[in-house]
Protein backbone atom coordinates (compact mmCIF):
# COMPACT_ATOMS: atom_id res chain seq x y z
CA UNK A 1 0.00 0.00 0.00
CA UNK A 2 1.32 3.57 -0.81
CA UNK A 3 2.13 5.75 2.40
CA UNK A 4 -1.03 7.85 3.15
CA UNK A 5 -0.54 11.64 3.94
CA UNK A 6 -1.16 12.31 7.51
CA UNK A 7 -3.10 15.09 8.63
CA UNK A 8 -2.55 15.85 12.79
CA UNK A 9 -4.80 18.10 14.28
CA UNK A 10 -3.75 19.33 17.78
CA UNK A 11 -5.89 21.98 19.80
CA UNK A 12 -4.51 23.37 22.96
CA UNK A 13 -6.86 22.70 25.90
CA UNK A 14 -9.33 20.52 24.67
CA UNK A 15 -11.15 18.56 27.74
CA UNK A 16 -11.90 15.20 26.76
CA UNK A 17 -15.29 14.95 26.90
CA UNK A 18 -16.09 18.21 25.29
CA UNK A 19 -17.01 16.63 22.28
CA UNK A 20 -21.16 16.51 21.25
CA UNK A 21 -20.10 13.01 20.07
CA UNK A 22 -18.97 11.97 23.65
CA UNK A 23 -22.38 13.18 24.56
CA UNK A 24 -21.64 16.60 26.04
CA UNK A 25 -24.79 18.37 26.70
CA UNK A 26 -24.27 22.03 25.77
CA UNK A 27 -20.75 21.96 23.36
CA UNK A 28 -21.49 21.58 19.84
CA UNK A 29 -18.66 20.11 17.20
CA UNK A 30 -20.32 19.21 14.38
CA UNK A 31 -16.73 18.33 12.03
CA UNK A 32 -14.85 16.47 15.19
CA UNK A 33 -18.27 14.41 15.41
CA UNK A 34 -17.89 13.44 11.85
CA UNK A 35 -14.27 12.33 11.90
CA UNK A 36 -15.41 10.14 14.99
CA UNK A 37 -18.07 9.11 12.68
CA UNK A 38 -15.89 8.24 10.33
CA UNK A 39 -12.85 6.72 12.69
CA UNK A 40 -11.98 5.67 15.94
CA UNK A 41 -12.42 7.50 19.03
CA UNK A 42 -10.46 6.54 22.19
CA UNK A 43 -12.32 7.23 25.25
CA UNK A 44 -9.65 6.47 28.12
CA UNK A 45 -6.51 8.55 26.35
CA UNK A 46 -4.20 9.78 28.82
CA UNK A 47 -1.76 12.64 28.36
CA UNK A 48 2.00 11.80 29.72
CA UNK A 49 2.32 15.09 31.00
CA UNK A 50 -0.78 17.94 31.86
CA UNK A 51 1.52 20.66 30.87
CA UNK A 52 2.10 22.23 27.24
CA UNK A 53 5.81 21.65 26.96
CA UNK A 54 6.12 18.47 28.45
CA UNK A 55 3.44 16.81 26.46
CA UNK A 56 4.30 17.99 23.10
CA UNK A 57 7.88 16.86 23.62
CA UNK A 58 6.20 13.47 24.62
CA UNK A 59 3.70 13.53 21.38
CA UNK A 60 7.25 14.56 19.33
CA UNK A 61 9.38 11.84 20.48
CA UNK A 62 7.17 9.23 21.81
CA UNK A 63 8.60 9.25 25.44
CA UNK A 64 7.87 10.34 28.68
CA UNK A 65 9.16 13.27 30.78
CA UNK A 66 11.67 11.47 32.51
CA UNK A 67 13.28 10.12 29.41
CA UNK A 68 13.03 13.29 27.42
CA UNK A 69 14.06 15.34 30.48
CA UNK A 70 11.38 18.01 29.31
CA UNK A 71 9.21 18.83 32.83
CA UNK A 72 7.67 22.22 32.21
CA UNK A 73 7.42 25.02 29.85
CA UNK A 74 11.25 26.25 29.99
CA UNK A 75 14.41 24.55 28.12
CA UNK A 76 13.86 22.41 24.98
CA UNK A 77 14.79 18.97 23.17
CA UNK A 78 17.93 18.38 22.05
CA UNK A 79 18.31 19.26 18.07
CA UNK A 80 19.01 16.06 17.71
CA UNK A 81 16.00 14.12 19.62
CA UNK A 82 14.33 11.32 17.69
CA UNK A 83 10.93 13.02 16.43
CA UNK A 84 8.61 11.04 14.31
CA UNK A 85 8.59 14.14 11.81
CA UNK A 86 12.27 13.21 11.53
CA UNK A 87 11.52 9.20 10.87
CA UNK A 88 9.03 10.05 8.45
CA UNK A 89 10.56 12.41 6.39
CA UNK A 90 13.44 9.68 6.37
CA UNK A 91 11.21 7.77 4.85
CA UNK A 92 10.06 10.37 1.83
CA UNK A 93 7.48 12.15 3.60
CA UNK A 94 7.37 16.14 3.46
CA UNK A 95 6.94 17.24 6.26
CA UNK A 96 5.30 20.75 7.71
CA UNK A 97 4.62 22.51 10.61
CA UNK A 98 1.78 25.19 11.01
CA UNK A 99 0.74 26.95 14.01
CA UNK A 100 1.66 26.44 17.73
CA UNK A 101 4.21 24.04 18.16
CA UNK A 102 5.45 25.49 21.48
CA UNK A 103 8.33 22.98 21.53
CA UNK A 104 11.40 25.73 22.93
CA UNK A 105 10.21 28.61 25.32
CA UNK A 106 9.13 31.90 23.20
CA UNK A 107 10.93 34.94 23.85
CA UNK A 108 11.93 38.23 22.26
CA UNK A 109 13.18 36.55 18.72
CA UNK A 110 11.32 36.47 15.63
CA UNK A 111 10.04 32.84 15.64
CA UNK A 112 11.65 32.99 12.12
CA UNK A 113 14.76 32.73 14.07
CA UNK A 114 14.33 29.35 15.47
CA UNK A 115 13.53 27.64 12.12
CA UNK A 116 16.94 25.77 12.08
CA UNK A 117 15.71 24.27 15.12
CA UNK A 118 12.57 23.33 14.02
CA UNK A 119 13.94 21.56 10.54
CA UNK A 120 16.50 20.14 13.24
CA UNK A 121 13.55 18.62 14.64
CA UNK A 122 12.26 17.01 11.23
CA UNK A 123 10.14 19.81 9.45
CA UNK A 124 10.79 21.20 6.12
CA UNK A 125 8.27 23.54 6.18
CA UNK A 126 7.61 26.20 8.58
CA UNK A 127 5.07 28.66 9.48
CA UNK A 128 4.78 28.78 13.28
CA UNK A 129 2.59 30.79 15.43
CA UNK A 130 2.78 31.42 18.50
CA UNK A 131 0.07 30.79 21.37
CA UNK A 132 -2.02 33.68 23.04
CA UNK A 133 0.14 34.38 25.97
CA UNK A 134 3.53 34.32 24.04
CA UNK A 135 2.18 36.74 21.21
CA UNK A 136 2.15 39.41 23.73
CA UNK A 137 5.97 39.83 23.20
CA UNK A 138 6.83 37.62 20.38
CA UNK A 139 6.53 38.06 17.09
CA UNK A 140 5.50 35.36 14.33
CA UNK A 141 4.58 35.47 10.66
CA UNK A 142 1.13 36.10 12.74
CA UNK A 143 2.06 39.08 13.96
CA UNK A 144 4.14 40.52 10.88
CA UNK A 145 0.68 39.90 9.15
CA UNK A 146 -1.58 41.58 11.79
CA UNK A 147 0.49 44.55 11.78
CA UNK A 148 0.08 44.87 8.37
CA UNK A 149 -3.78 44.90 9.21
CA UNK A 150 -3.36 47.17 11.51
CA UNK A 151 -4.54 44.82 14.27
CA UNK A 152 -1.67 43.83 16.50
CA UNK A 153 -2.18 46.22 18.83
CA UNK A 154 -5.67 45.26 19.39
CA UNK A 155 -4.98 41.94 20.69
CA UNK A 156 -1.94 42.75 22.47
CA UNK A 157 -3.95 45.61 24.06
CA UNK A 158 -6.91 43.41 25.02
CA UNK A 159 -4.88 40.71 26.57
CA UNK A 160 -3.45 43.29 29.01
CA UNK A 161 -6.78 44.23 29.57
CA UNK A 162 -7.75 41.38 30.70
CA UNK A 163 -4.45 41.08 32.75
CA UNK A 164 -6.08 44.22 34.46
CA UNK A 165 -9.04 42.85 34.78
CA UNK A 166 -8.43 39.61 36.99
CA UNK A 167 -7.02 37.33 33.37
CA UNK A 168 -9.01 34.26 34.83
CA UNK A 169 -12.44 36.26 35.12
CA UNK A 170 -12.27 38.31 31.61
CA UNK A 171 -14.99 36.99 29.80
CA UNK A 172 -15.69 39.18 26.93
CA UNK A 173 -14.92 38.00 23.04
CA UNK A 174 -12.28 39.11 20.93
CA UNK A 175 -11.90 42.89 19.57
CA UNK A 176 -9.97 41.21 16.65
CA UNK A 177 -11.75 42.09 13.48
CA UNK A 178 -13.47 39.21 11.66
CA UNK A 179 -11.23 36.38 10.61
CA UNK A 180 -8.15 37.75 12.54
CA UNK A 181 -7.82 35.70 15.77
CA UNK A 182 -4.99 33.42 16.12
CA UNK A 183 -7.30 30.41 15.24
CA UNK A 184 -8.61 31.81 12.23
CA UNK A 185 -5.04 32.95 10.70
CA UNK A 186 -3.77 29.25 11.86
CA UNK A 187 -6.59 27.74 10.13
CA UNK A 188 -6.10 30.17 7.01
CA UNK A 189 -3.09 29.24 6.60
CA UNK A 190 -3.31 25.52 7.10
CA UNK A 191 -6.08 25.57 3.86
CA UNK A 192 -4.27 27.27 2.27
CA UNK A 193 -0.84 25.40 2.58
CA UNK A 194 -2.98 21.94 1.67
CA UNK A 195 -4.63 23.64 -1.32
CA UNK A 196 -1.49 24.51 -2.55
CA UNK A 197 0.82 21.31 -1.89
CA UNK A 198 2.52 20.30 -5.46
CA UNK A 199 5.26 17.92 -4.80
CA UNK A 200 5.29 14.34 -5.59
CA UNK A 201 5.70 12.83 -2.36
CA UNK A 202 3.11 11.91 0.62
CA UNK A 203 2.87 14.84 3.48
CA UNK A 204 2.43 14.88 6.73
CA UNK A 205 1.03 17.89 8.05
CA UNK A 206 0.97 19.34 11.70
CA UNK A 207 -1.80 21.76 12.52
CA UNK A 208 -1.35 23.26 16.29
CA UNK A 209 -3.81 25.53 16.96
CA UNK A 210 -3.58 28.35 19.43
CA UNK A 211 -7.37 27.65 21.41
CA UNK A 212 -9.43 26.47 23.38
CA UNK A 213 -7.07 27.97 25.89
CA UNK A 214 -7.69 30.63 27.59
CA UNK A 215 -7.96 33.79 27.27
CA UNK A 216 -12.00 33.10 26.99
CA UNK A 217 -11.74 35.41 23.61
CA UNK A 218 -13.74 33.65 20.69
CA UNK A 219 -14.65 36.04 17.96
CA UNK A 220 -17.65 37.49 19.11
CA UNK A 221 -20.32 35.79 16.35
CA UNK A 222 -18.78 32.50 17.75
CA UNK A 223 -19.16 33.78 21.29
CA UNK A 224 -22.81 34.82 20.20
CA UNK A 225 -23.56 31.22 20.14
CA UNK A 226 -23.46 29.64 23.48
CA UNK A 227 -25.74 31.59 26.37
CA UNK A 228 -24.12 31.63 29.56
CA UNK A 229 -27.35 30.85 31.24
CA UNK A 230 -27.66 27.58 29.69
CA UNK A 231 -24.18 26.45 30.88
CA UNK A 232 -23.83 23.21 32.50
CA UNK A 233 -22.57 23.92 35.98
CA UNK A 234 -18.90 22.31 37.33
CA UNK A 235 -18.43 19.39 39.60
CA UNK A 236 -17.65 20.34 43.00
CA UNK A 237 -16.58 17.97 45.28
CA UNK A 238 -18.19 17.34 49.26
CA UNK A 239 -15.12 18.38 51.49
CA UNK A 240 -12.59 15.66 51.97
CA UNK A 241 -12.18 13.19 55.26
CA UNK A 242 -9.29 12.77 57.51
CA UNK A 243 -6.29 11.98 54.52
CA UNK A 244 -2.54 11.13 55.93
CA UNK A 245 0.17 13.80 56.34
CA UNK A 246 1.57 13.91 52.72
CA UNK A 247 -2.07 13.80 51.34
CA UNK A 248 -3.35 16.06 53.66
CA UNK A 249 -0.83 18.82 52.95
CA UNK A 250 -0.64 17.79 49.02
CA UNK A 251 -4.84 18.83 49.29
CA UNK A 252 -4.05 21.97 51.36
CA UNK A 253 -1.64 23.05 48.29
CA UNK A 254 -4.06 22.52 45.40
CA UNK A 255 -6.14 24.67 47.84
CA UNK A 256 -4.44 27.82 47.13
CA UNK A 257 -5.25 27.32 43.60
CA UNK A 258 -8.71 27.41 43.95
CA UNK A 259 -10.82 30.03 42.33
CA UNK A 260 -14.53 29.99 43.75
CA UNK A 261 -16.01 32.55 41.24
CA UNK A 262 -19.56 33.59 41.11
CA UNK A 263 -21.68 30.99 39.47
CA UNK A 264 -22.22 33.47 36.80
CA UNK A 265 -18.73 34.28 36.08
CA UNK A 266 -18.22 30.73 35.80
CA UNK A 267 -20.95 29.83 33.48
CA UNK A 268 -19.39 32.76 31.26
CA UNK A 269 -16.17 31.47 31.25
CA UNK A 270 -17.70 27.45 30.24
CA UNK A 271 -19.84 29.51 27.25
CA UNK A 272 -17.13 31.57 26.19
CA UNK A 273 -14.38 28.25 25.98
CA UNK A 274 -17.16 26.16 24.38
CA UNK A 275 -17.19 28.98 21.78
CA UNK A 276 -13.22 28.55 20.93
CA UNK A 277 -14.38 25.22 20.83
CA UNK A 278 -16.41 25.33 18.27
CA UNK A 279 -14.64 27.51 16.34
CA UNK A 280 -11.85 25.56 15.75
CA UNK A 281 -13.96 22.89 15.13
CA UNK A 282 -15.39 24.93 12.12
CA UNK A 283 -11.62 25.32 10.75
CA UNK A 284 -11.01 21.76 11.35
CA UNK A 285 -14.55 21.32 8.71
CA UNK A 286 -12.42 23.59 6.46
CA UNK A 287 -9.12 21.86 6.84
CA UNK A 288 -11.14 18.21 5.66
CA UNK A 289 -12.77 20.05 2.97
CA UNK A 290 -9.56 20.84 1.28
CA UNK A 291 -8.31 17.68 1.47
CA UNK A 292 -11.23 15.94 -0.29
CA UNK A 293 -11.12 18.78 -2.54
CA UNK A 294 -7.75 18.11 -3.42
CA UNK A 295 -9.10 14.33 -3.92
CA UNK A 296 -6.73 12.94 -0.69
CA UNK A 297 -9.33 11.84 1.40
CA UNK A 298 -8.92 8.51 0.47
CA UNK A 299 -5.52 8.48 0.95
CA UNK A 300 -5.11 10.58 4.47
CA UNK A 301 -4.80 9.48 8.02
CA UNK A 302 -6.37 12.39 10.41
CA UNK A 303 -5.26 12.23 13.75
CA UNK A 304 -7.26 14.69 16.51
CA UNK A 305 -5.62 15.37 19.84
CA UNK A 306 -4.65 17.57 22.58
CA UNK A 307 -2.03 18.51 24.97
CA UNK A 308 -3.94 17.89 27.93
CA UNK A 309 -7.61 19.59 29.48
CA UNK A 310 -8.77 22.05 31.36
CA UNK A 311 -10.05 22.08 34.59
CA UNK A 312 -12.69 24.56 33.73
CA UNK A 313 -14.05 25.70 37.30
CA UNK A 314 -14.60 21.48 38.47
CA UNK A 315 -13.01 21.72 41.64
CA UNK A 316 -12.98 25.47 41.93
CA UNK A 317 -10.07 24.63 39.57
CA UNK A 318 -8.41 26.06 35.83
CA UNK A 319 -6.33 25.08 33.22
CA UNK A 320 -4.51 21.69 33.57
CA UNK A 321 -1.46 20.74 36.13
CA UNK A 322 -3.53 17.87 38.02
CA UNK A 323 -3.89 14.31 37.27
CA UNK A 324 -7.73 14.94 37.44
CA UNK A 325 -9.88 13.40 34.59
CA UNK A 326 -10.91 16.92 33.33
CA UNK A 327 -6.89 17.60 33.35
CA UNK A 328 -4.96 14.45 32.22
CA UNK A 329 -7.73 12.56 29.97
CA UNK A 330 -7.63 13.79 26.42
CA UNK A 331 -9.70 13.78 23.33
CA UNK A 332 -8.07 11.23 20.85
CA UNK A 333 -9.45 10.28 17.09
CA UNK A 334 -7.60 8.15 14.71
CA UNK A 335 -9.56 8.00 11.04
CA UNK A 336 -7.95 5.74 8.56
CA UNK A 337 -8.71 6.03 4.85
CA UNK A 338 -10.35 2.78 4.81
CA UNK A 339 -12.34 4.19 7.37
CA UNK A 340 -11.31 0.84 9.92
CA UNK A 341 -13.27 1.02 12.56
CA UNK A 342 -15.50 3.60 11.88
CA UNK A 343 -17.91 5.32 14.51
CA UNK A 344 -16.14 2.97 17.10
CA UNK A 345 -15.13 3.62 20.32
CA UNK A 346 -12.13 2.13 22.08
CA UNK A 347 -11.79 2.18 26.11
CA UNK A 348 -8.78 0.18 26.24
CA UNK A 349 -6.04 2.60 28.12
CA UNK A 350 -3.80 4.84 25.97
CA UNK A 351 -1.62 7.27 25.64
CA UNK A 352 -0.02 10.41 23.38
CA UNK A 353 3.23 8.53 23.84
CA UNK A 354 1.20 5.53 21.67
CA UNK A 355 0.85 7.58 18.46
CA UNK A 356 4.37 7.52 17.58
CA UNK A 357 5.01 3.64 16.78
CA UNK A 358 1.25 4.18 15.23
CA UNK A 359 2.73 6.42 13.01
CA UNK A 360 6.14 4.83 12.14
CA UNK A 361 4.07 1.84 11.30
CA UNK A 362 1.56 3.78 9.00
CA UNK A 363 4.34 5.74 7.31
CA UNK A 364 6.31 2.06 6.69
CA UNK A 365 8.93 2.81 9.02
CA UNK A 366 11.09 0.63 11.15
CA UNK A 367 10.26 0.35 14.17
CA UNK A 368 12.31 1.33 17.42
CA UNK A 369 14.60 -0.87 19.28
CA UNK A 370 12.62 0.17 22.57
CA UNK A 371 9.30 1.72 22.43
CA UNK A 372 7.53 3.46 25.25
CA UNK A 373 4.12 3.50 23.28
CA UNK A 374 2.08 0.77 21.12
CA UNK A 375 0.65 1.23 17.73
CA UNK A 376 -2.80 2.08 18.31
CA UNK A 377 -3.50 0.35 14.46
CA UNK A 378 -4.33 -3.30 15.85
CA UNK A 379 -6.78 -1.72 18.61
CA UNK A 380 -8.23 0.08 15.58
CA UNK A 381 -8.93 -3.01 13.42
CA UNK A 382 -9.52 -4.93 16.44
CA UNK A 383 -11.88 -3.77 19.29
CA UNK A 384 -11.16 -7.17 21.59
CA UNK A 385 -7.58 -6.18 21.15
CA UNK A 386 -5.34 -5.94 24.24
CA UNK A 387 -3.33 -2.78 24.87
CA UNK A 388 -1.61 -0.95 28.24
CA UNK A 389 -3.10 -2.50 31.63
CA UNK A 390 -1.82 0.64 33.22
CA UNK A 391 -1.22 4.52 31.86
CA UNK A 392 1.27 6.79 33.70
CA UNK A 393 1.14 10.65 33.58
CA UNK A 394 3.76 13.10 35.14
CA UNK A 395 4.35 15.86 36.41
CA UNK A 396 7.04 17.96 38.72
CA UNK A 397 7.03 16.10 41.70
CA UNK A 398 3.99 14.05 41.29
CA UNK A 399 3.32 10.79 39.22
CA UNK A 400 0.01 9.08 38.23
CA UNK A 401 -0.68 5.36 37.14
CA UNK A 402 -4.02 4.32 36.45
CA UNK A 403 -5.10 0.81 35.93
CA UNK A 404 -8.71 -0.39 34.65
CA UNK A 405 -10.43 0.54 37.71
CA UNK A 406 -7.89 2.56 40.09
CA UNK A 407 -5.86 6.16 40.15
CA UNK A 408 -2.93 6.24 42.14
CA UNK A 409 -0.78 9.28 42.85
CA UNK A 410 2.41 9.82 44.48
CA UNK A 411 4.92 11.78 44.68
CA UNK A 412 8.74 11.87 44.34
CA UNK A 413 9.64 10.41 47.69
CA UNK A 414 6.81 7.60 46.88
CA UNK A 415 4.20 9.16 49.51
CA UNK A 416 0.89 8.08 48.59
CA UNK A 417 -1.51 11.55 47.85
CA UNK A 418 -5.10 10.19 46.17
CA UNK A 419 -6.54 6.83 45.73
CA UNK A 420 -9.60 7.09 43.45
CA UNK A 421 -11.89 4.21 42.82
CA UNK A 422 -13.28 5.13 39.14
CA UNK A 423 -15.18 2.78 38.82
CA UNK A 424 -17.46 3.42 41.52
CA UNK A 425 -16.18 6.94 41.96
CA UNK A 426 -15.64 8.67 38.16
CA UNK A 427 -15.85 12.05 39.27
CA UNK A 428 -12.99 11.46 42.10
CA UNK A 429 -14.87 12.97 44.98
CA UNK A 430 -13.84 10.25 47.45
CA UNK A 431 -9.95 9.71 48.21
CA UNK A 432 -9.18 5.75 49.35
CA UNK A 433 -5.67 6.70 51.24
CA UNK A 434 -5.44 5.95 54.60
CA UNK A 435 -8.48 3.53 54.51
CA UNK A 436 -7.24 -0.27 55.30
CA UNK A 437 -8.62 -1.73 52.36
CA UNK A 438 -6.46 0.44 50.31
CA UNK A 439 -3.37 -0.75 50.82
CA UNK A 440 -2.93 -3.79 48.64
CA UNK A 441 -4.51 -1.41 45.81
CA UNK A 442 -2.03 1.20 46.40
CA UNK A 443 0.83 -1.45 46.73
CA UNK A 444 0.20 -3.42 43.40
CA UNK A 445 0.06 0.26 41.56
CA UNK A 446 3.29 1.35 43.64
CA UNK A 447 4.82 -1.76 42.02
CA UNK A 448 4.10 -1.14 38.26
CA UNK A 449 5.73 2.28 38.66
Amino acid sequence: MAQPNILIVMPDQWRADCLSCAGHPVVRTPHVDRLAAEGVRFTRAYTPCPICMPARSSFLTGQFPHNHGQWSNYGRLPAEADTYPHRLRAAGYHTAHIGKSHFYPHGSRHLREEEPFMHALGWDDVLETTGPHATRFTDSIMTDHWRERGCLNTFRDDYNRREAAGFLSATWPSPMPAGETIDDFIGRTACEYLAGYQRAAPWLVFVGFGGPHEPWDPPADWAAKYDWRDMNPPQLPPPEPWLPPAAAAHRAMTARAEHPFPAEVVARIRALYYAKISHIDDWIGRLLATVAQRGWSDNTVVIFWSDHGEMLGDRHLYHKMRFYEPSARVPLIVRLPDRAGAGQQRAQLTSLVDVFPTLLELAGCASRKHEFGRSLLPLITDPAAPHHDVVCSEIDQRTMIRDDRFKLVVNRTGEVLKLYDLQDDPSENCNLVGRADAAPVIERLRQRL
